[in-house]
């Protein structure tokens, strides 16, 4: 590894755990409970499936600890299938990771254009440009994202200890915020139990609702995989590192859960549901709570959304680093700011890309999101399978041997749940155009881009990923 790709090592154990927690929870916590969760599988029905897919998550992120403890470089899940099954595996995971953690940048950004169509009617919806996919795009709502990935760019740019500090406020705060709401709601007159009746949706079996929502775990819950792709800053052991994730998605399960809740307890949530709220939570915390209600809501919003922002562009950007120290991308990427340490240009690059998908609409986005979800999906198996493939040939512990093997087989359950025609959570056709666009381009870059890489040899690559000899 060249010294002068190296990062800076500022990262404490509450840096990182906020950075986990802010990239776990983002604007779905706040929006999907209308859209998906309660429609599809009721308020209970919801929170098993939540539980079920934190608990499938704990046993996947052990793998990763494991890894992070043996490679405690930036690349995460690149570094782990390289290591485990060689570069073209490598490639392969990194390629579909990286969509995945490039999309929730501007995904994010235009999230705070939803937040002003329901809290600042009017504001931001001015210079109407044209509709794509029913979504009206509006000037206004394209310039304040773009306004707010450029200012988080900078301060990504500008170290990973300045964006630490702000992601720990941001966590604290979001963390506040649901825990305010979530209390109010449990203890308010205005509210009921039995407005949590039926527990499941009378739309779906019990059985298919909890696993459509198990199903999207691998994107509700993408973001405790930035603790990998931030291990080369740690400041501390990386041993700590599998206690902070397990901790990180924990709490993030529950915060879905609590938001769903809140969601449903305040009118009987199936009329509720059944009206067509534009945004289900948001009406639901202003009846309850009034402006103050929204003020807490918003709080908890932004925090989540911002937090979503600068923790994906530390992702991705290391992600996108370590490909480029393996020659898998140009030699571009792999610049280093000398005096902040941070991948100066990797970060401008998702800024670039970010920049342009605004333009395109919030409902193009989701698509590309929810194809999104196989990139996370093959990101966890290439893990898991390459722990279980390391600890088998090094003749590993057979516990943790077993736990790598469970978290393959149920990463790979992911991915059929995702693109197996009949499943519950079976890609949408537009998600399936994206994702077979997306391919294409990953075959292409391989084959016309990727020739330095395939030239080096094992040891060579060993050596730019992971200094090893």
């Amino acid at each position: 590894m060249n010294n002068n790709t190296k990062l800076d090592r500022s990262l404490s154990p509450l840096n990182v755990w906020s950075l986990a927690l802010g990239s776990i929870i983002g604007w779905g916590a706040f929006v999907m409970p209308g859209n998906l969760f309660l429609k599809t599988a009721g308020p209970l029905g919801s929170a098993i499936g939540m539980m079920i897919g934190s608990l499938i998550m704990i046993i996947i992120a052990i793998s990763y600890g494991y890894l992070i403890q043996k490679f405690p470089v930036a690349g995460g899940e690149f570094v782990f299938a390289f290591k485990g099954f060689g570069r073209t595996h490598a490639f392969i995971c990194a390629w579909f990771l990286g969509l995945s953690y490039l999309s929730i940048v501007p995904l994010n950004a235009t999230a705070l254009g939803l937040i002003g169509r329901y809290m600042f009617p009017g504001i931001l919806q001015v210079g109407y440009l044209y509709t794509i996919a029913g979504w009206e795009v509006y000037l206004g709502e394209v310039l304040f994202a773009s306004l707010s990935l450029i200012i988080f760019a900078i301060t990504s740019i500008k170290g990973i200890k300045i964006s630490g500090n702000i992601q720990t406020f941001m966590a604290f705060a979001l963390v506040g915020s649901i825990l305010l709401l979530t209390v109010v709601a449990l203890f308010s007159n205005q509210t009921s139990i039995k407005n949590l009746t039926p527990a499941f949706s009378p739309e779906n079996t019990p059985i298919g609702g909890i696993l459509a929502v198990v199903a999207i775990a691998p994107w509700a819950f993408v973001g405790f995989d930035t603790i990998p792709q931030a291990s080369e800053e740690m400041n501390f052991s990386t041993k700590k590192a599998m206690g902070i994730m397990i901790l990180s998605i924990l709490l993030g399960g529950l915060m879905y859960i609590a938001m769903n809740t809140v969601t449903a307890i305040v009118y009987p949530w199936n009329e509720f549901i059944e009206t067509g709220p534009f945004w289900a939570t948001g009406e639901a915390v202003e009846q309850l709570m009034g402006q103050i209600g929204l003020f807490v809501l918003g709080i908890a919003l932004i925090s989540a959304i911002l937090a979503g922002i600068i923790g994906f562009y530390m992702a991705t950007s290391r992600l996108l680093l370590s490909m480029a120290r393996a020659k898998a991308l140009p030699e571009w990427f792999s610049v280093v700011d000398s005096k902040n340490k941070t991948p100066k240009n990797a970060i401008l690059f998702v800024l670039l890309i970010s920049l342009i998908t605004p333009w395109f609409g919030r409902q193009v986005l989701l698509w590309v999101v929810d194809m999104a979800s196989i990139g996370a999906a093959i990101g966890y198996f290439y893990t898991t399978a390459s722990a279980f493939n390391i600890l088998r040939k090094t003749k590993g512990k057979r516990i943790q041997i077993a736990v790598s093997f469970i978290g393959s087989i149920l990463s790979l359950g992911f991915i059929i749940l995702l693109i197996v025609p009949g499943m519950p959570a079976y890609l949408s056709f537009p998600s399936r155009i994206a994702l077979f666009i997306w391919i294409l381009l990953g075959i292409i870059f391989y084959v016309v881009s990727a020739k330095s890489y395939n030239k080096l040899t094992t040891q060579e690559l060993s050596k730019l990923i992971i200094n090893e000899e």
